[in-house]
């Protein structure tokens, strides 16, 4: 049951950071930035939040510099969203599964010529 609530609110969080991120926030350091996924821990006590950032190297850490600045706010907005007890603690990282796809995909063209 708690596993199943956990989804529930983890898919809701991830609609809303996607519009919270993009909409409310101005921090010129935070990139276009992609909302891949939210896992939230069985208790509702912290959510990972996976994100894809377009750039570089220094572009994506300047935005991970730039999210972890508005954490607070963001996590205000999440609480006004949903109708929480008490709103997760909000960890950011990089979703590394792009870049793995992308070398394995690069890998098997060079295999293939």
């Amino acid at each position: 049951m708690s596993e199943l609530r956990a989804n529930r609110i983890a898919e809701q969080m991830k609609k809303e950071l996607g519009e919270i991120i993009t909409r409310k926030i101005k921090d010129p350091r935070v990139g276009f930035v992609t909302v891949t996924d939210v896992e939230v821990s069985g208790d509702l006590q912290q959510a990972k939040i996976f994100i894809s950032v377009l750039g570089d190297e220094k572009q994506k850490q300047e935005t991970l510099t730039g999210l972890a600045k508005a954490k607070g706010f963001i996590r205000t907005e999440i609480g006004r969203r949903i109708r929480l007890r008490k709103t997760p603690e909000l960890l950011f990282e990089f979703d590394e599964a792009f870049e793995y796809g992308n070398r394995i995909d690069t890998i098997l063209r060079d295999l293939n010529k």
